[in-house]
């Protein structure tokens, strides 16, 4: 699992909201952070250049209803998934406006 340095710069470049973005290694990947909140919380990461959103039970069921997966990775036991992180959408990535309000909604989950 990792995460390009490109792909990480492009969702950065995405994430115009988030004057205070921070990032570090996370699952073999990348997380990002945002202290808005009064503390710094994890609201995404990216693995295998893919960007996956926090969740609660709020928002899962829209991620779900739209299609998108849960984060998933095998062990020699078999697959595990994280239901706390979610693929984003992709119509995220063609609007910079509605990639932030669910970025957003991730850092409330």
């Amino acid at each position: 699992m990792s995460a390009s340095a490109e792909y990480v710069a492009y969702i950065r470049d995405l994430l115009t909201d988030f004057s205070d973005l921070t990032s570090r290694k996370f699952f073999g990947g990348i997380a990002f952070r945002s202290s808005a909140l009064g503390e710094d919380v994890q609201f995404a990461m990216v693995i295998n250049d893919v960007l996956y959103f926090v969740v609660d039970d709020v928002s899962r069921p829209e991620y779900q209803a739209r299609g998108m997966q849960p984060f998933s990775y095998e062990k020699k036991t078999g697959v595990v998934t994280v239901r706390k992180y979610y693929t984003a959408p992709e119509e995220l990535f063609e609007d910079e406006q509605l990639m932030n309000q669910w970025a957003q909604r991730a850092l409330q989950a």
